[in-house]
């Protein structure tokens, strides 16, 4: 154990915040060796609260109603207001998407001739043997897909 009278005292690159880190060190001893706070000023005594309630341990379980809290919170009915508000988010958010659904279409009718080239450029060739492994792959991960939801649905 070091004596608190050698500690180290990191090295600072401001004076004053060497004299903070002082000044929080210095309440924390005289907090733990108990000494009379009538002496220190107003800062020292918060450091020393602070000191004091850190060495508090931790409340250990739950408060015995904490289930009926969290139920009395979680099954709150909303407002008629909340609701309204949040229909109305839902209607605004429906007529955002379906808006920009419109203007994808109406992008790639505009300008799909242009894109059709580059889009048939990246797709595989139909002769290719690498084709028919993508597609054997397709399906392997199709029918592992489909038998998940099978097994998920019956035991359930």
């Amino acid at each position: 154990m070091i004596p608190h009278d050698e500690d180290h005292i990191p090295a600072f690159d401001d004076a004053a915040h060497e004299r903070e880190w002082l000044a929080q060190e210095t309440a924390m001893r005289r907090e733990r060796l108990q000494l009379d706070p009538a002496g220190d000023d107003a800062r020292s005594q918060r450091y020393r609260m602070i000191a004091r309630h850190l060495r508090q341990p931790l409340p250990d379980a739950l408060p015995e109603d904490f289930a009926q809290h969290l139920a009395a919170r979680v099954g709150t009915v909303p407002s008629p207001a909340a609701s309204a508000s949040t229909s109305f988010e839902f209607k605004l958010m429906l007529v955002l998407a379906a808006t920009m659904a419109i203007a994808a279409v109406a992008v790639v009718a505009i300008y799909g001739n242009a894109w059709l080239p580059s889009f048939t450029a990246l797709a595989p060739n139909p002769q290719a043997p690498a084709t028919h492994w993508l597609l054997a792959l397709a399906g392997c991960v199709g029918a592992s897909w489909l038998l998940g939801l099978w097994q998920q649905r019956t035991h359930s």
